[in-house]
């Protein structure tokens, strides 16, 4: 998967759990997130806690990084 893709189905994965739980709480580190992929039969499982844990925002890309705090969500 390119690493594009990747971000946005993280992304995607981040959007679901800020509109669940709230921006508020913290990802566990080993929680997944199901998500819908235009085009896929089946939900495809984002491992979102350990990506979130580990990504250095200072290492993603403007955009990246713009899209990550309007969702608002906590940042370890």
């Amino acid at each position: 998967m390119a690493v594009m893709q990747a971000f946005q189905h993280g992304l995607s994965a981040l959007t679901q759990w800020v509109e669940r739980e709230g921006a508020h709480r913290l990802v566990p580190r080993g929680h997944t997130e199901q998500i819908t992929v235009d085009g896929e039969t089946e939900p495809t499982v984002v491992k979102l806690g350990v990506p979130v844990s580990k990504t250095r925002r200072g290492k993603l890309a403007q955009e990246q990084q713009v899209a990550l705090r309007r969702l608002g969500a906590k940042w370890a």
